[in-house]
């Protein structure tokens, strides 16, 4: 088995380098493997059969898009069903491809996407969700939520309620590349001046604020990347407002009041440039406070 797991692991490398590079004109060739990665994914395979099998899929939707879709009727049952698997893995992988989905599946995936979100949120929600063996899974399903609200959100009904659970299973920090996806989300609300997450007379903003110093903390979003420095801009605005800045300090540990006082000394990096210029006009009706 550990063999047969090994040659999976390099099998599913050599894929992945194949779809990096040939992107769909890999798959006419591909289709001739599908019969096999599709009998992996069976719940009688062992847990690795079934995680790589998903991670090929993972793969193919990445790199292919809405190309993939053809094979949605080999991997899109199991791979919504795999997100309550007893393996931890096979959830991780179950809920990567559906970020993915979200992220590079365009249109095609819209109705596969919001039919996730179910699964998804019981799976973040478990009782032992965050324990040592789950967190990865569960926080690569938080990232899976976030791409499907910020990409692909067409058929995602009552987004707003659905923002307000979001918002507490924050922070996460263990998965480093999954966290700028959550963390740029969270920056987008906040400067459209999200009234679930600003909450109302600015009253969310500690909370907000809180999270950003435990990224930094915890080292789980770097200070000079992309949406580092957006979360810093964001930052120096709600210093502009001393009486919200003030509360925001009141509720930091030690450590994080540190944190973010080194992020905010930190020279912007020359090399990132944050995206999106809309921090301006955030909470720029309550700047009379």
């Amino acid at each position: 088995d550990d063999f047969d797991s090994y040659i999976l692991n390099r099998l599913s490398d050599i894929i992945h380098s194949l779809l990096v590079t040939y992107t769909d004109s890999y798959l006419v060739y591909f289709d001739t493997l599908v019969p096999h990665f599709y009998a992996l994914l069976q719940s009688t395979r062992s847990v690795s059969d079934r995680q790589w099998a998903l991670c090929v899929f993972d793969d193919v939707i990445q790199f292919t898009g809405a190309h993939s879709h053809r094979y949605s009727q080999f991997f899109l049952t199991r791979m919504a069903e795999s997100l309550a698997d007893s393996s931890a893995e096979v959830r991780q992988a179950a809920a990567y491809g559906f970020g993915v989905m979200g992220m590079n599946g365009g249109p095609v995936y819209a109705r596969a996407c919001a039919e996730a979100l179910p699964p998804l949120f019981v799976m973040i929600s478990a009782p032992d969700s965050r324990s040592v063996e789950n967190n990865t899974a569960t926080e690569n399903a938080v990232s899976a939520v976030t791409k499907i609200f910020k990409y692909n959100n067409s058929c995602v009904d009552n987004i707003d309620k659905l923002h307000q659970i979001w918002l507490s299973w924050l922070p996460i920090y263990e998965d480093t590349e999954e966290t700028p996806h959550v963390y740029g989300y969270l920056c987008d609300l906040i400067e459209s001046n999200n009234p679930v997450i600003i909450g109302q007379d600015n009253s969310n903003v500690p909370n907000v604020i809180k999270l950003f110093a435990d990224a930094f903390a915890k080292s789980s979003i770097e200070v000079n990347s992309v949406v580092g420095q957006r979360m810093i801009l964001i930052l120096r605005h709600v210093q502009t407002i001393p009486s919200i800045f003030q509360t925001c300090m009141n509720v930091l540990t030690n450590e994080e009041r540190q944190a973010l006082a080194n992020a905010l000394n930190t020279p912007a990096s020359t090399t990132t440039s944050p995206q999106g210029g809309s921090t301006n006009h955030f909470m720029s009706h309550h700047a009379s406070v």
